[in-house]
């Protein structure tokens, strides 16, 4: 997800991290109108049909829609890496490998997967997901199941979260099957889904596309999904993490 507020060369370094694992048919970049030349310059052996393009920013809910459904007319069974363009990942052959693992689980439950991230210091910075298996969480292996996601919290509150080891910050980076997050969208935010009805025949049809975000409203799949379905999951991930632009 390249929403073209950063540099052609962190776009690029997201790319690469994930080529190395992953053949270039399967790397699909939605980015915005305004971004969508810079993004074929700096990508250009990228397939032409795996640039999506957003007529224009309608937050990550409309984005996601627009990205499964084009999956899910080209493979019903499609599992999805979503992720940000603008991080920092340190340790990238730990990344693949967590990747790799959540990926696996999510092929053989349907659950919308959540890479967590064990914290080192309060920061009040980030979101923080809370998991139900009690404290010391943040020691365990493999998928967690989420209670709670707390947005920015205060600093008394995120000194808490810490200690405790039941909270994770969240990375910005999902697994999930595209069939599943639609239905979830469909649920929850059927003001987004319902644009975007006549998907199958007409997701590549750019005046379609146009339409729908014509008529979108603004919605963060973390608000609008995450914090209400009972499918979310986190999976504790141990590698290098910052948003690029704090640092």
């Amino acid at each position: 997800m390249a929403d073209g507020s950063g540099t052609p060369e962190q776009l690029k370094m997201t790319y690469n991290r994930f080529n190395r694992f992953l053949p270039e048919n399967n790397i699909l970049v939605i980015t915005l109108d305004r971004f969508a030349k810079t993004a074929r310059e700096v990508l250009p052996t990228l397939p032409q049909e795996n640039l999506l393009v957003e007529p224009v920013g309608r937050k990550t809910a409309p984005c996601m829609a627009f990205a499964c459904y084009t999956l899910l007319s080209r493979d019903p069974e499609a599992v999805v890496v979503a992720t940000p363009w603008d991080l920092y990942i340190r340790d990238e052959a730990l990344f693949a490998q967590t990747i790799s693992d959540a990926f696996e689980y999510v092929e053989k439950n349907d659950v919308l997967m959540t890479l967590g991230i064990v914290p080192k210091t309060p920061d009040v910075n980030f979101g923080y997901i809370q998991v139900k298996e009690g404290r010391n969480a943040h020691l365990m292996a493999g998928p967690l199941q989420v209670k709670t996601f707390t947005e920015k919290p205060s600093a008394e509150l995120a000194n808490v979260f810490v200690r405790t080891g039941e909270f994770f910050w969240n990375s910005g980076i999902f697994i999930w099957k595209a069939s599943t997050i639609c239905a979830e969208m469909e649920k929850y935010v059927p003001e987004v889904t319902e644009l975007f009805r006549g998907w199958e025949t007409q997701i590549s049809d750019r005046a379609f596309i146009e339409q729908a975000y014509a008529e979108c409203p603004k919605v963060s799949l973390d608000y609008g999904v995450m914090e209400h379905t009972d499918r979310a999951w986190l999976y504790p991930a141990r590698f290098g993490w910052a948003d690029i632009e704090r640092l």
